[in-house]
């Protein structure tokens, strides 16, 4: 029976997912003259992807600590990955960023045309060519006043435990002097864990913002501590989230 109503879960979202697909097509086009960071099509992009938690039977979120990511400031927002959820998730913030994505994200039929349209930013896994293009688009893209938003495992967690941060998003933190928000979220893994095509009914998506920490004065030295220090502090407020929540650790 979970397999009958997930397979018709994912038929209906395909279907909206195609539907709400031509006003990003439209908004691109009549703002791309002058909406040099397309803020107007990312926030659409943030109401279609909220559009799946708001309407899914269920499916709760709490966000909570939203009032620390200031508008008009940039930052390195890094959060843990339970589940391909989060992004879905990390959207409901309404806050204005640039995904850094695996490129295979970036062709897939609808969702990779509006990342492509958003100027997102696409990384090949093991192409230092391709890593090298990504700082520079980062770079580029807080100098104009954007926030990323990086996932540092690189990929999604099979346990719901947090795994071992790549440094890479806190390298381009200390090279542009850019603060980081750690965020924690919790509950996707449950509702959806990786390689997973069933949805598991009722969940609870909890995301808390934690406070900013600043890199002024870091030198590239220190990415390797700073990337340990941002791994435990998500490590542990995940632990007081899943007590608060009534969750198995």
């Amino acid at each position: 029976m979970k397999l009958i109503k997930s397979l018709f879960t994912w038929l209906f979202y395909i279907v909206l997912l195609v539907a709400l697909y031509p006003p990003a097509f439209l908004i691109w086009i009549l703002t791309w003259p002058f909406d040099k960071r397309l803020w107007l099509l990312h926030w659409y992009s943030c109401f279609w992807a909220s559009t799946f938690t708001w309407i899914t039977p269920g499916w709760k979120v709490k966000i909570e600590g939203k009032e620390k990511i200031k508008p008009g400031k940039a930052y390195v927002l890094v959060s843990n990955h339970q589940s391909s959820l989060d992004i879905i998730l990390l959207y409901r913030l309404f806050v204005h960023f640039k995904w850094i994505a695996k490129q295979e994200l970036f062709r897939v039929p609808v969702t990779g045309w509006n990342m492509t349209a958003n100027r997102y930013i696409p990384l090949k896994r093991g192409s230092k060519a391709s890593v090298l293009k990504m700082v520079q688009l980062s770079e580029k893209a807080l100098e104009e006043g954007s926030s990323l938003m990086i996932f540092p495992e690189g990929t999604r967690s099979e346990t719901r435990e947090i795994k071992g941060f790549k440094d890479g998003a806190f390298k381009i933190a200390i090279k542009t002097q850019t603060p980081i928000i750690p965020i924690v979220l919790d509950g996707t893994g449950e509702a959806l864990p990786k390689n997973g095509i069933i949805f598991r009914g009722k969940e609870l998506f909890h995301l808390r913002i934690l406070d900013e920490i600043p890199v002024s004065g870091l030198t590239e030295k220190d990415a390797k501590a700073l990337t340990l220090k941002v791994r435990r502090l998500l490590i542990d407020e995940l632990k007081k989230m899943r007590v608060e929540d009534g969750r198995s650790a």
